[in-house]
């Protein structure tokens, strides 16, 4: 295996886990960023109203996402190790 192949692979890897997260990370980006505003707005300084909500926010994407960043995974692996038995 060249350093050309194992680059290439790698460069997949990396794809296939950013797309796999980008849900997750965006959808708590966004509600941590509606909660800060909320807290700023309403002066309220409490520590928990952050986590609570961005806990059931993960909950929904991974529940909604969930099969589609699976079928990914499985794919990426099948490929990977289809690609092997080349060698």
């Amino acid at each position: 295996m060249s350093t050309d192949v194992v680059i290439s692979y790698l460069g997949s890897m990396f794809q296939v886990a950013l797309q796999i997260a980008m849900p997750l990370l965006v959808a708590t980006l966004v509600v941590g960023l509606l909660i800060s505003v909320f807290q700023v707005v309403t002066q309220i300084q409490e520590m928990t109203l952050t986590f609570v909500p961005k806990i059931i926010v993960s909950v929904a994407v991974l529940a909604i996402a969930g099969p589609w960043m699976l079928n990914v995974l499985i794919e990426f692996t099948i490929q990977t190790i289809s690609s092997i038995k080349n060698f």
